[in-house]
């Protein structure tokens, strides 16, 4: 994928499908450190140690719809291919957390894209899985959870135009204000 937001988008979807309630996705970007790492955690259904053990290699997957299974085996080999790592744990009946981490410097590493975008196609999933969605840089650390959002709103859908206009703009704006800005 050309950008690390399609993959996010893809592994919060596997948990929407997988059951979760909420889908926690955590950036942590560090340039004197040289990493740029994604966390991304639910409490779905979880899965055995014999799924676990296939969930890397492309020619598996669970879905009925299709015979591969590209999302996870595509963000491994690009973590690993910018100088990073790639690590995987879950329980059933408990969920999933995958970590991706990248050499922040590495020339091959995707831009993250479209998170705005990401966050919000996320938020309209048809299970109501709350998303909590935390950037850190070292200007700063952007929060959004989806849960304060619906509180707030207190039962108006987050799909109304006014309302995604609202959530794009104030998601754009805080992070902008802790992106880094490189020399």
């Amino acid at each position: 994928m050309i950008e690390l937001a399609l993959h996010i988008l893809d592994l919060a979807q596997n948990s929407i499908r997988a059951n979760a309630k909420l889908v926690e996705i955590h950036l942590m970007e560090n340039p004197d450190k040289d990493y740029y790492r994604i966390v991304i955690k639910d409490n779905g259904d979880g899965m055995d140690a014999e799924t676990l053990a296939k969930v890397t290699d492309p020619f598996f997957t669970s879905r009925t719809t299709r015979k591969v299974g590209l999302g996870i085996p595509m963000l491994k080999q690009n973590a690993e291919q910018c100088g990073g790592s790639f690590h995987i744990e879950s329980t059933p009946g408990v969920g999933t957390e995958l970590t991706a981490t990248f050499g922040y410097h590495h020339i091959d590493r995707p831009p993250l894209g479209d998170i705005t975008g990401t966050i919000l196609i996320l938020l309209t999933n048809e299970k109501g899985t709350d998303v909590l969605y935390r950037h850190q840089t070292l200007q700063g650390e952007f929060n959004f959870d989806s849960r304060e959002i619906k509180k707030i709103l207190e039962g108006t859908p987050l799909v109304t135009k006014e309302i995604r206009d609202f959530l794009k703009s104030m998601i754009d704006e805080n992070l902008e204000n802790i992106q880094i800005v490189r020399q």
